[in-house]
């Protein structure tokens, strides 16, 4: 018998022992968009991405509700919106941005209903007591390894090896949250987007990685992303990162696969925010807030369809938990009652257009410490209005955005008086006022501001107060901008 016959037999045996109960599998992006055929991106190949969408629900309009890394995924972990959990901002030793001490997270409420919990990559979310897991690979494990355990394809697979083999001496069911670091900007001598990095000689070796790369002139152009050389070489290098993300989903997938707990195992496919490219992350109009989501149960009818239902990522931890059939927590924060205000997703998998998800909301404060630039957002039906609490600062740009291809040829055909080959000025982007109202049916890409518009004035009160009631559910500090300013 080979070795590798008998460890696939160990490891076989090993993970029968996760069989019996209801798995849970997270896979994160990291500035992920609608880079996947299943989202008719027909430029880009992911087949694991696409096969994996074509056994879930494939959500058209998944929202994050704050497009911002730490955050984002704080908001995934806890079911509650960035005001509310304390996560402000990125969670960098210099930034200190960290949910509350009292939050209550996934992880958490899962090991005391007697799950083993696991994560791989990256996390970028604290404190530890909030968040902790009883198998960790993270940048917090060893900040040398930050690169590996989210980008390495094959370290993750064998990681989730590990994690599985476990299941041999522990019969418990499983969560396990896989935080992949692509297609985040990298920069430096491995590419923009990381795109050499693990290709090979001097640049390491990633085995599992088979690097794609793509020609500009037939990437597909967001309306978002200037159509510029410039910006058509930046797309490509992300496709080639996508590539990887796209690969490493396919190994994590065969490993469950290969396991036998595809039949048990609830599958979230989601990012954390928009593309790193104008207009999208950090901001919250539709390129930053509008996110990939698949969700595949083993027990939906449904397989590859399309629903067309307005969910959220605050939507993601009540819909595990009702897989888990665990039940929430009773608690207070600050003195409040904490109330979940999303809801599952297991109702509606097999609905196209179910009746009563067509609401979301989203929120904001920084991305990094010095970029301070409060909004609130409400999406109901096909309009969407943008508080902008401090609407008169001038809209702060992240680093690694600022710093990119596309944004410095933007900024430099700006400064020069030369057409920005653009869907908005660099102005309107910069100043935004308080109220922006859009009426996405008729104007999805957000151009045109209907919030001073007399025709729109009903529409505009009725939202603002539909807005403020979600702030105050959501108990956000922020509702004081209503009486003193």
């Amino acid at each position: 018998m080979s070795s590798f016959t008998l460890f696939l037999l160990l490891f076989l045996a090993a993970a029968r022992a996760c069989q019996n109960g209801k798995n849970i599998l997270f896979l994160i992006a990291d500035d992920g968009g609608f880079e996947a055929g299943v989202y008719n991106n027909t430029a880009i190949q992911s087949p694991n991405i696409d096969a994996l969408g074509q056994m879930s629900t494939i959500f058209d309009h998944a929202y994050t509700s704050v497009s911002s890394c730490s955050p984002s995924r704080s908001a995934i972990l806890t079911g509650l919106p960035t005001h509310q959990n304390g996560m402000y901002g990125l969670e960098h030793s210099v930034h200190h941005f960290q949910s509350f001490e009292g939050v209550h997270s996934l992880p958490m409420i899962l090991h005391s209903a007697h799950y083993r919990t696991g994560i791989i990559g990256k996390k970028h979310v604290a404190p530890m007591d909030v968040y902790p897991f009883d198998y960790s690979k993270t940048e917090f494990d060893d900040p040398g390894m930050s690169r590996q355990f989210g980008r390495n394809i094959t370290l993750i697979k064998e990681l989730t090896q590990e994690f599985l083999s476990q299941c041999k001496n522990d019969s418990r069911p499983i969560f396990l949250y896989i935080g992949f670091r692509d297609p985040h900007r990298c920069g430096g001598s491995v590419g923009e987007f990381c795109e050499i990095w693990g290709s090979g000689g001097e640049h390491g070796d990633i085995p599992d990685w088979k690097p794609l790369h793509y020609d500009p002139e037939k990437v597909k152009v967001p309306f978002n992303v200037p159509d510029t050389p410039i910006a058509r070489q930046d797309l490509a290098n992300q496709y080639t990162s996508i590539s990887r993300l796209d690969q490493g989903i396919g190994l994590v997938v065969k490993e469950f696969e290969t396991a036998g707990l595809l039949n048990n195992t609830l599958i979230v496919y989601f990012s954390d925010n928009g593309i790193p490219f104008p207009a999208a992350k950090t901001n919250l109009y539709e390129p930053g807030m509008g996110e990939p989501m698949f969700v595949y149960s083993p027990e939906a009818k449904n397989r590859g369809h399309h629903s067309q239902a307005l969910v959220s990522s605050v939507d993601l931890l009540p819909t595990a938990l009702d897989w888990a059939g665990v039940h929430y927590p009773s608690y207070s924060l600050n003195g409040k009652h904490v109330n979940l205000t999303g809801m599952s997703l297991l109702p509606i998998l097999d609905e196209k257009n179910p009746s009563d998800r067509d609401t979301v909301f989203a929120s904001h404060q920084c991305h990094e410490v010095t970029m301070y630039y409060p909004m609130r957002v409400i999406h109901q039906k096909n309009y969407k209005l943008i508080y902008n609490i401090a609407g008169n600062l001038t809209y702060p740009i992240a680093g690694d955005l600022y710093g990119s291809p596309s944004n410095q040829k933007l900024l430099n055909r700006m400064k020069s008086s030369q057409s920005l080959n653009w869907y908005k000025t660099y102005n309107q982007y910069s100043y935004r006022g308080q109220w922006e109202l859009f009426n996405l049916e008729d104007d999805p890409q957000e151009a045109h501001n209907l919030a001073n518009s007399p025709d729109h004035a009903d529409l505009l009160q009725s939202m603002q107060a539909v807005l403020k009631k979600w702030q105050e559910e959501t108990n956000d500090p922020w509702l004081v901008k209503y009486t003193h300013e």
